[in-house]
C-alpha cells in the first residue's frame, strides 16, 4: 500500500509495535460536529482483534448534540430502539503516528451497520457519496481547506472558570501577516508545524490573521476525502498540542463580535480521471477563463449556496461571522480574485480553481466538502449557465442574493431544497435537519448574559 509522508502502512505499524515504538492505537470516527471520537486500543490487541473486523461503538455518537446529550428526532437512533452499536472499520490508508502523543497512532474509520452496509449519515460517508457521484461523471475532485482560529492565553479550564469572560488574548492588535506579533508564540506554532508534518499533514504556510490572536494554517490540496482527513486531524491535533502549552484555541466562527470571524475557505477543482488534467481550465489562450464544465460547476455553487448553508454554517454563532467588510462574504457572487465575493476564482491554466469563502471554521469539514461538491455537480449535471463575473464591491450590492442571516433560515432552505434531497438522499437530509433544529432549540432555551445585562434593570 502506498503511503503519504507521515503515514504508515499496516506492515510498518506491525514493525513499530514489535519494536515497542507504538503501544497505543486511537481508532477514531468523525461525529456530527466534525470532532474525532473513538477508543484507545492497546496496539497488539488492535493488530490481532480490531484491524479487520473493526470496533463497536454506540451509534449515539452520530446522533448527539454539542454537549453529548441524546436529543430526540433522529430516525436511526433513539431510546425506543435501544441505542445499539455500529462498527468503525479502520481505513488503513489513514494510519498516522502522532508526534505530540508518544507511542500513539491515530486511524480514521468508516462506519458500518450490523448488515455490513456503510452508514449513509456518517460525515465521511456523506462526502464519499459525492466523490463517487463525481467519479461516475468522469471526474476526480481535488480539494483543500484553509483553517483560521483564535489562540488564547488560557487553558480550557480557566476559560470555563471565568465564564468565558475577560479572557486573555494571545495578541493585542490586528496581526494579519505580522511576523512580530506571531513571534510571541512561535515556540508553540513551530511545534505545531513540525509535528503536523510528522503526522502526515502537509502544511505549506502559516500566518497571523485579521484579528488579535487570530491565526491561519494551510496545507496541500489532495483528493476530497484526504482533504477532509487533513482538516479533521489538524483541528484535533492543534487542540491537543495547545493543551500541552496551557493554551486554548477556538474554532468558533465568531468568538468576539468586535473582530473578524474565523473561516474555512475551500479550494476545489476537478480532474479528468483519464487524462489527469484540470477540467476547469479552458483550452483557449485565456488562462483565467473557465471551461464549460468549470462554468457549470461554479454556477451550481452559486445556485445552491443558500441551500447548502446549513452544512457551511451549522451553529447559531456561525451567522454572526457574515458581516459586511469583515472578510467574510454576505452576498452570493463570483469574481476573479475578489475577496468581497462568496466565490472567488483563483489560479490560472492547470491551477485554475474555485475558492468557496462561505464556510466557517466551526463547520464539519466532510459536510462542507460534500455540500460544495453536491452543488457544483448539480450545476454540471444540469449544464447550468454561469452568470457574468461580478465587478466591484459585492458587500454593497443589495441586488445580490444574501447569505442566510440565521440558522433557522438555513434549516428551512435545506429542507426545501430538491437538489439536497437528490444529492444526499432523504435519510441524510432528515438527519442533518434534525441536528440543526437541536442546535437552534438549545440556544432558544437559554437565557444569556446579554439578556440580563440589557433587561435586568432597564425593562
Amino acid at each position: 500500500m502506498e503511503t503519504r509522508p507521515g503515514t504508515l502502512t499496516l506492515n510498518q505499524l506491525q514493525e513499530a509495535v514489535a519494536n515497542s515504538r507504538i503501544d497505543t492505537v486511537m481508532v477514531g470516527l468523525v461525529d456530527l460536529q466534525g470532532r474525532i471520537v473513538g477508543k484507545r486500543i492497546p496496539a497488539e490487541f488492535f493488530l490481532t482483534d480490531i484491524v479487520e473486523p473493526g470496533m463497536h461503538f454506540c451509534k449515539y455518537l452520530l446522533g448527539t448534540e454539542m454537549e453529548m446529550t441524546t436529543p430526540s428526532g433522529y430516525r436511526m437512533m433513539s431510546w425506543e430502539e435501544g441505542y445499539g452499536d455500529w462498527t468503525a472499520r479502520p481505513d488503513l490508508s489513514t494510519i498516522r503516528e502522532l508526534p505530540w502523543l508518544p507511542g500513539t497512532v491515530l486511524i480514521l474509520s468508516d462506519v458500518y451497520d450490523h448488515d455490513g452496509n456503510l452508514v449513509a449519515i456518517s460525515p465521511r460517508q456523506v462526502l464519499a457519496q459525492q466523490v463517487e457521484r463525481a467519479r461516475k461523471l468522469g471526474f476526480e475532485p481535488i480539494m483543500a481547506t484553509e483553517l483560521e482560529f483564535y489562540l488564547w492565553r488560557e487553558t480550557y479550564e480557566s476559560a470555563q472558570a471565568k465564564g468565558y469572560h475577560d479572557l486573555r488574548q494571545s495578541g493585542t492588535y490586528l496581526e494579519d501577516y505580522h511576523f512580530l506579533q506571531s513571534t510571541k508564540f512561535e515556540p508553540f506554532y513551530r511545534q505545531v508545524r513540525q509535528q503536523m508534518q510528522g503526522a502526515g499533514i502537509p502544511l505549506i504556510s502559516a500566518k497571523g490573521e485579521a484579528g488579535p490572536g487570530q491565526y491561519e494554517m494551510n496545507w496541500l490540496h489532495g483528493p476530497a476525502i484526504t482533504a477532509g482527513d487533513y482538516h479533521a486531524v489538524f483541528k484535533h491535533g492543534l487542540k491537543e498540542i495547545a493543551l500541552q502549552h496551557d493554551l486554548a484555541v477556538t474554532f468558533m466562527a465568531k468568538p468576539d463580535h468586535r473582530y473578524a470571524g474565523s473561516s474555512c475557505h475551500v479550494h476545489v477543482s476537478l480532474l479528468d480521471r483519464n487524462s489527469g488534467k484540470n477540467v476547469f481550465a479552458s483550452e483557449g489562450d485565456n488562462y483565467v477563463e473557465l471551461s464549460s464544465v468549470g462554468q457549470s460547476f461554479l454556477a451550481g455553487q452559486l445556485a445552491l449556496a443558500r441551500d447548502m448553508t446549513l452544512l457551511y454554517a451549522p451553529t447559531v454563532n456561525s451567522y454572526k461571522r457574515y458581516a459586511a467588510a469583515s472578510w467574510a462574504p454576505v452576498n452570493v457572487a463570483w469574481a476573479y480574485d475578489n475577496r468581497t465575493c462568496g466565490l472567488r476564482l483563483v489560479g490560472q491554466g492547470q491551477s485554475l480553481h474555485v475558492e468557496n469563502r462561505l464556510p466557517g471554521a466551526d463547520a464539519n469539514p466532510y459536510l462542507v466538502l460534500a455540500g460544495i461538491l453536491a452543488a457544483g455537480l448539480w450545476g454540471v449535471e444540469h449544464q447550468l449557465p454561469c452568470p457574468p463575473e461580478y465587478h466591484g464591491n459585492a458587500y454593497n450590492d443589495p441586488n445580490l442574493p444574501r447569505v442566510p442571516t440565521r440558522l433557522t433560515e438555513a434549516i428551512e432552505l435545506f429542507e426545501q431544497s430538491p437538489a439536497a434531497k437528490s444529492a444526499f438522499g432523504e435519510d441524510v437530509v432528515a438527519h442533518y435537519l434534525n441536528a440543526g433544529r437541536v442546535e437552534q432549540e438549545a440556544y432558544d432555551a437559554v437565557v444569556t448574559s446579554w439578556e440580563r445585562e440589557r433587561y435586568f434593570e432597564r425593562i
